[in-house]
């Protein structure tokens, strides 16, 4: 355990509905559901849970609403020891929820969301120590404003920043020409490189690296992940196990990343950690039932063959964009 380091977090937080259905219905169908949950969400406080539960201690700053979803928001992160003194409440508005339907066979997902009706935070509701004793900051970059100004406060304290990128939005390309780590979706780097012809994950993921980050990653779900650290480039497969829901798995990828980074392993041994602890998290419905401990981690790397990084050996400089 590393408890006495400390990770602080900017970003979306969400009350997730998620219900198991045996299929996904057609238009003006019934369809009934096999089980149902009320989850906390979003990929920063998710990912500040992950980290919470290895026993970091977990800052989060973000916004809701006065509504019934943001106090169950709130009592989500406080009861998983997370400082939410950060977290500003915005009167008469209601908080971000997010209706998610779960496919039972294959763990497929359809999500139906809502963004809160309020502002997002500003810069200047940060408050001036919000990085003191800080070892790490992550932000996603749903508030634009305030996480470039979050990132660019942790560089100037020598504080290493992480951005969670999961689409191309405003102001997300510059901030990830700030953050020392960028780990995305697919989703995002296909965004990125749309003018090209096919989506080419080795090309997207040495574009990224041009941003000047330490390292870059992609998820790319059941197929792993690649990544860029200098002039290396490799794949990590994916751990095989029983899905439930996916949900949630990339914002637990995040956080066994920076829990890897935080004990300063290597770059390979980081994103097989974060690869095995998000595979854990899939075998349960929601995104932070299936959370797993640092020792069940532990046993499932030990014990699973073929999931080796997979080295290309290849040099950044000999890819064109």
């Amino acid at each position: 355990m590393i408890i006495s380091m400390k990770v602080v977090g900017l970003g979306q937080c969400a009350l997730d509905h998620l219900f198991v259905i045996d299929s996904f219905p057609v238009p003006d169908t019934k369809k009934e559901i096999i089980k149902w949950t009320i989850s906390g969400g979003g990929p920063v406080a998710t990912a500040l849970v992950s980290l919470s539960r290895l026993g970091v201690a977990c800052d989060f700053h973000g916004i809701i609403g006065d509504d019934e979803s943001g106090r169950k928001i709130a009592e989500s992160l406080r009861s998983e020891n997370i400082n939410i003194n950060g977290l500003l409440t915005r009167p008469q508005s209601n908080s971000q929820v997010a209706f998610i339907a779960v496919e039972k066979e294959s763990g497929r997902r359809t999500i139906f969301w809502k963004r809160p009706s309020s502002e997002p935070l500003r810069p200047y509701e940060l408050p001036d120590n919000f990085l003191d004793n800080t070892d790490f900051l992550l932000v996603d970059g749903l508030m634009a404003e305030a996480s470039i100004y979050a990132a660019r406060k942790a560089k100037e304290k020598n504080i290493p920043v992480m951005l969670d990128a999961g689409r191309v939005r405003e102001g997300m390309i510059e901030l990830a020409h700030i953050c020392d780590y960028v780990v995305c979706s697919e989703e995002f780097a296909r965004e990125l490189m749309i003018n090209n012809i096919s989506f080419d994950p080795e090309k997207a993921i040495i574009y990224i690296r041009s941003f000047g980050t330490k390292a870059a990653t992609i998820t790319l779900g059941d197929k792993g992940s690649i990544t860029v650290s200098g002039d290396e480039l490799f794949y990590t497969p994916a751990f095989k196990v029983e899905v439930v829901d996916t949900t949630g798995a990339g914002d637990v990828f995040h956080g066994g990343y920076i829990y890897g980074l935080l004990q300063k392993w290597d770059i390979k041994e980081v994103v097989r950690f974060a690869s095995a602890f998000a595979a854990l998290k899939c075998r349960e419905l929601g995104g932070r039932a299936g959370i797993p401990g640092l020792e069940e981690v532990k046993e499932l790397m030990e014990t699973t063959e073929g999931t080796e990084n997979l080295n290309l050996k290849l040099k950044i400089e000999n890819f064109k964009i």
